[in-house]
């Protein structure tokens, strides 16, 4: 066993020091904020498919979806769907995304909007994407404490929290864009290539469904209407709302390049998300046989398969592909809101007039300044499926009906979007805290069992996800408003 970890160590370092060659290299071209954020918008169909994959096939899914599946089983292989939905939306945004020449969604925002909605858009991207790149720290840790178990749990997530936000920092999405390339070809090699190794070992699919309870073994045997939809609308509301996808559309070399790389995703979601929970699947089945020990979390399933459960070269191109998909992940999700900041509030209101290179320097503080904020946060919690949707919700709630309702409505109004933004923040993070978490239930309960406190137990008895309300909430206040204002809105235009 130590050998092969050595093996495991080999291809880790070799892998890593690849990306930050790749990103020292392009460092070299990078001269104004448009190549650091953009590419210098010349990305073509292949670089983009792989970067748009490499980007949504991330933690939430090696790790998220892969404690989902050890949790629920079969019904796990239902998640995807929203990302597929959600891919067919964009499919006819990306052209529209890619001619309006914006750098960021809060341009978009703002442009229909007013400057109100770019703050607050900049406000939810900022605490959304610092909440998911914090727990990529925790998820490339996962690897390196099994290969370096010396080094210790906050080690490792120091370790990998500097190496990201070096490698992000260096050449921004040159780098990102490039290496997510070879990070998505990495991904379908190591999970394909190791699926069939896996298999055989379980017992075949046979073997697999026989080791987990009948429950499980049904598509729709665990989750109720209810519950499906609170796992399925955060991913749908993120994917299509969210700043790295237009981020990429916006860095196409052509609207049709745009759209075509949206085609090229689809396929590529959905192939590698149903690998990755079949994956999952059959290590848990692995566990149940007791051919591999249990992971201390269940997130880090597939981890414990590679090294555990493989041959010890197919073991390590299978935990390359999860340090991969946490790389391609974080990377992207930090660039966003540096990008974001720098471009929405930098050059926005700070140094309108500035030499290019300014901003790229006040880009790459940024990305150290928002990594290490991510770090502090990655210490809060070991867990991944609950952490990545209640990030995914505080964002698609807040910014995605808006982001709809400028492609879509003509009738929304600028305090109709206004309203919505804060409305769905606030219901997302309020619903989490007081009413899932129990805290305000529990502090009526201190206080007099009357009727509030029994409203609210009833609420957290039944277990609704913030999303469901968030959204609801967020378009109902987004329609009304802006039907309320519509007149006033079109006096003062």
């Amino acid at each position: 066993m130590a050998e092969s970890f050595h093996i495991h160590a080999a291809f880790l370092v070799i892998y890593l020091i690849a990306l930050i060659v790749v990103g020292a290299r392009k460092a070299k071209s990078i001269r104004t904020h448009a190549d650091f954020s953009l590419a210098g918008r010349r990305l073509s169909v292949p670089v983009l498919v792989g970067t748009l994959l490499a980007t949504w096939i991330g933690t939430g899914s090696i790790f998220g979806n892969a404690e989902e599946t050890f949790r629920v089983g079969v019904p796990a292989f239902l998640l995807p769907v929203s990302g597929g939905v959600g891919i067919i939306v964009l499919y006819f945004l990306a052209a529209r995304i890619r001619r309006s020449g914006q750098f960021t969604i809060q341009d978009i925002l703002e442009e229909r909007f007013g400057v109100i909605t770019r703050i607050l858009g900049t406000l939810t991207l900022l605490m959304a994407y610092v909440i998911i790149v914090s727990y990529q720290y925790r998820a490339g840790a996962a690897v390196v404490e099994i290969i370096f178990p010396h080094i210790g749990h906050h080690s490792a997530v120091v370790g990998v929290a500097a190496f990201v936000i070096l490698y992000t920092a260096l050449a921004g999405m040159f780098s990102v864009a490039y290496t997510d390339l070879a990070n998505g070809i990495l991904m379908v090699i190591g999970i394909f290539t190791a699926l069939p190794i896996l298999l055989i070992r379980a017992g075949g699919f046979e073997g697999v469904l026989s080791s987990i309870d009948p429950q499980s073994r049904s598509l729709f045997g665990t989750y109720s209407t209810m519950q499906l939809l609170s796992v399925l609308l955060p991913s749908l509301l993120l994917i299509i709302g969210d700043a790295n996808m237009y981020q990429r559309f916006f860095s196409a070399r052509d609207p049709q390049a745009a759209r075509r790389s949206a085609i090229g995703m689809f396929a590529g979601v959905l192939i590698l998300e149903f690998g990755i929970i079949l994956t999952a699947l059959i290590g848990k089945s692995l566990v149940v046989k007791g051919l591999i020990p249990a992971p201390d979390i269940p997130g880090h399933i597939i981890v414990q398969t590679a090294f555990y459960g493989l041959p010890p070269l197919l073991g390590a191109l299978l935990a390359a592909t999860v340090v991969a998909v946490v790389v391609s992940t974080a990377d992207s999700y930090l660039l966003a809101p540096s990008t974001s900041l720098v471009r929405d509030v930098y050059e926005r209101f700070l140094a309108r007039q500035h030499p290019p290179r300014h901003s790229v320097f006040v880009g790459r503080a940024v990305v150290v300044l928002l990594g290490g904020l991510a770090l502090g946060l990655a210490f809060l919690s070991d867990r991944f499926f609950s952490v990545a949707l209640f990030a995914y919700t505080i964002y698609g709630a807040g910014i995605t009906p808006v982001i709809l309702a400028a492609f879509f409505w003509k009738g929304a109004t600028r305090s109709g979007a206004v309203a919505s933004m804060i409305t769905g923040v606030l219901t997302a993070v309020l619903w989490k805290s007081l009413i899932t978490g129990g805290n305000l239930a529990q502090w009526f309960e201190n206080a007099d069992r009357n009727q509030a406190a029994r409203s609210l137990q009833h609420l957290e008895k039944m277990n609704i996800e913030p999303v469901l309300p968030a959204l609801a909430l967020s378009l109902i206040v987004l329609i009304l408003v802006s039907l309320l204002t519509r007149g006033h809105a079109a006096r003062r235009s």
